[in-house]
């Protein structure tokens, strides 16, 4: 009996400014590859959350929104916790990562309450970062581009790695680890980009289901792509391509 997978793409409008949305998408493509049936639910109010979740995405979106994403994310804090303490993998990318700390400071504005799903708050910077981000992290190394005005503090969990090019939290770090949720500053989208991570999270959503994740063959071609891509990036930055 093939295993079928669900993903959750929360608020893919107010939360896909930079196209993390797709990180969903790239689960589903990858998981087909693989062998497994695989769908994407795009929520958009609790009312459309499907009764079954293995992954849930939430991406980045505008400083302009980020009250209205918190008000309606906040309806779905007792889903995030249950996702979160039973094992689900979360990708939060960027602000929708910020709106699941404890909270966003602004520096021109209020400070957005966030759900306290994960330790931490987001802390104005004195210059927007907007570059490409490298990361040195146990899943190999994931590039991207990073596009932020706030810096990450108080995390009680682990980084997602060392900045080897870049910004990352702002403190030689980037991204939060805790249990199956991660938090990163990646952009590309992250999974597109760094298919070895999303290969990461594809084994967890498996083995829920007591099956084993392989990459298919079908993904080689797209990975050589990415792989492809990381490298240029790489050796512009002066680091050793893969």
């Amino acid at each position: 009996m093939t295993t079928s997978l669900t993903i959750v793409s929360v608020l893919p409008e107010l939360l896909g400014t930079n196209g993390d949305a797709a990180n969903a998408r790239v689960l589903r493509r990858r998981a087909e590859w693989a062998g497994f049936e695989a769908n994407v639910v795009e929520v958009r109010s609790a009312a459309d959350l499907p009764a079954v979740v293995d992954a849930v995405v939430v991406g980045s979106g505008t400083d302009g929104d980020l009250a209205t994403a918190r008000d309606i994310l906040a309806t779905m804090t007792t889903e995030f916790r249950t996702w979160s303490t039973g094992g689900v993998p979360i990708l939060a990318v960027g602000t929708g990562w910020e709106l699941l700390s404890w909270g966003i400071e602004q520096a021109d504005g209020p400070v957005i309450e966030g759900l306290g799903l994960v330790a931490g708050r987001a802390v104005p910077r004195t210059e927007r970062v907007t570059d490409d981000l490298v990361v040195k992290t146990k899943y190999g190394r994931l590039i991207g581009f990073e596009n932020h005005a706030r810096d990450y503090v108080g995390a009680e969990g682990s980084p997602l790695g060392r900045v080897l090019s870049g910004t990352g939290n702002g403190a030689g770090f980037e991204g939060l680890v805790m249990g199956e949720f991660f938090g990163t500053h990646l952009h590309g989208p992250v999974l597109a980009r760094n298919p070895q991570f999303a290969d990461h999270l594809l084994e967890i959503m498996a083995a829920r289901h007591g099956a084993s994740y392989r990459r298919g063959e079908d993904a080689i071609f797209a990975d050589e792509m990415a792989k492809a891509a990381r490298n240029q990036i790489a050796v512009r930055l002066g680091q050793a391509p893969e």
